[in-house]
């Protein structure tokens, strides 16, 4: 059957048989071919095969090379452990390493269908966790994918994400390249935001590399900005993440998990982490921030690495633009040095540089955020992320003027102040929301560019922010959304 259930391995039966056999959906069955065991998740139908028929997903016949008419052995089997381990932690009662490492090993082997998954996920919100607990499901979650071993000093920095316009992670990697140090970036998509790292560097670049590629560069170049779904780096997690993106909701237990990880499993020593603090940002209070902060510090003394949580008060996006193309744009901006660059997202890249170089010891704070701010001044940061496009794999040439990312094709629409006063509030909620509606980050050039900040002074029927879609639809459709959420508050 020429359908995909994304991860799953399914076998549909024609509905009679299914009955003659007792069999309900989302029973597990044991497929046995030539000398091979496949588990999977049955369900039936009237149409789609007949009887005497099996109809595999294609996860499960292009995995395994199964072709058309050949002689297959049914098995039923129990649920795996991995779903009592599910009920038990539903239940509010703490998991053994074992039990954890049964649950992702499943998810990673398409033994859990998304029912069970999101059921796993939904704990997060349900149930605490323990810092012991962190520690095994993150350590669970490496063990089941690659590892890989770096030379020089490996250091990563990240944003938790939750924040529209917050590309810092794009200026933080060539910029510590230039220092020296070697940071091997793996993002993931959008989650809870209208734009992820990596779905803004691919508008620049090929984001989709294998792990020997990753190595080869980071190694050459000193930094790479690749997607982590691509790689077989802590699986189970980007299988959590969509269960998670149709709500647009994270657990912060999840969060700190998914995070270590995949940082693990990528040998980084030294790590920042940029969490953003504010009304409408995925963390909304100090006390929440410094209870992560204990979480992830502690994780990472798990895995051997020295962790520093830099808390930022932010009640508005990094950036101006919000969206794959906006966001690489705001990014060039930056490193060519435009009058219209955003500070705000070059100021807050160049700390968290400088936290990052002086958590390996070989800088002072103040020593290093010097020599980042030189980096960008005189061109070796712009310099530095041609060199990473190139070896990437360009998408568009790695010369390319910031102004020239953004096409003539695009719609635009204005959206001007109703009266004069100050911005006193921005929602942020509403700006994903709006985001989201005009298509980013499906569609690359889709976004909104804020050209009004909090506290500005605005006058009467002047632009505060421009709506960017590829098509009438979607612009109706943010259009229609702006009539029930405001941006802005102006007062």
């Amino acid at each position: 059957m020429d359908i995909s259930s994304g991860r799953s391995a399914f076998a549909v039966f024609h509905s009679d048989e299914a009955a003659r056999l007792g069999m309900q959906r989302e029973d597990r069955v044991a497929l046995h071919f030539d000398g091979t065991r496949v588990d999977a998740i049955a369900d039936y139908s009237d149409r789609e095969v007949s009887r005497g028929e099996i109809g595999l997903f294609r996860e499960v016949w292009q995995q395994k090379h199964i072709r058309d008419g050949e002689i297959i052995e049914v098995e039923f089997i129990h649920r795996p452990p991995s779903v009592e381990a599910i009920k038990k932690k539903l239940l509010g009662k703490p998991l053994t390493y074992n039990e954890l490492y049964s649950i992702v090993s499943d998810i990673v082997k398409g033994r859990l269908g998304d029912i069970e998954t999101t059921y796993f996920v939904a704990t997060g919100f349900s149930q605490p966790w323990s810092i012991k607990e962190l520690c095994w499901l993150a350590q669970a979650m490496a063990d089941t994918g690659e590892k890989v071993k770096l030379a020089g000093t490996v250091i990563d920095i990240h944003s938790i994400g939750g924040m529209p316009g917050n590309r810092t992670t794009m200026l933080t990697a060539p910029i510590a390249a230039c220092l020296g140090l070697t940071i091997p970036k793996t993002s993931s998509r959008a989650i809870t935001s209208p734009s992820g790292v990596a779905d803004t560097m691919e508008c620049l670049a090929k984001v989709d590399l294998d792990i020997s590629d990753i190595k080869k560069i980071a190694e050459k170049v000193g930094a790479t900005l690749v997607w982590g779904g691509s790689l077989n780096m802590a699986p189970a997690d980007d299988h959590i993440i969509r269960m998670s993106y149709p709500l647009a909701m994270e657990p912060y237990s999840k969060m700190v998990v998914s995070i270590m990880a995949k940082k693990a499993a990528m040998g980084i020593k030294y790590f920042v982490i940029e969490m953003p603090v504010g009304p409408t940002a995925k963390v909304h209070s100090q006390d929440t921030a410094r209870q992560l902060e204990r979480r992830f510090r502690a994780v990472g003394e798990h895995f051997g690495m020295k962790v520093k949580v830099v808390k930022l008060r932010e009640v508005e996006p990094c950036g101006h633009g919000v969206g794959p193309a906006l966001e690489a744009r705001d990014v060039m901006r930056v490193l060519q040095r435009k009058d219209n660059r955003s500070h705000t997202l070059e100021r807050t890249a160049l700390r968290l540089v400088a936290y990052a170089a002086h958590l390996t010891g070989k800088y002072s704070f103040r020593r290093a955020l010097k020599l980042a701010r030189a980096a960008l001044e005189n061109g070796e940061a712009w310099r530095k992320m041609q060199e990473i496009i190139k070896a990437q794999g360009p998408n568009m040439k790695p010369s390319i003027d910031a102004e020239e990312i953004i096409s003539s094709k695009v719609l635009t629409h204005d959206i001007k102040a109703a009266k004069r006063g100050y911005v006193t509030a921005v929602n942020n909620y509403a700006i994903t929301d709006i985001a989201r509606n005009l298509g980013a980050p499906v569609y690359k050039q889709a976004g909104l560019y804020l050209h009004k900040r909090y506290r500005d002074k605005v006058h009467h029927g002047e632009v505060l922010f421009t709506l960017f879609a590829e098509s009438e639809e979607r612009m109706d459709l943010a259009l229609h959304a702006l009539k029930k959420v405001s941006v802005f508050e102006i007062s």
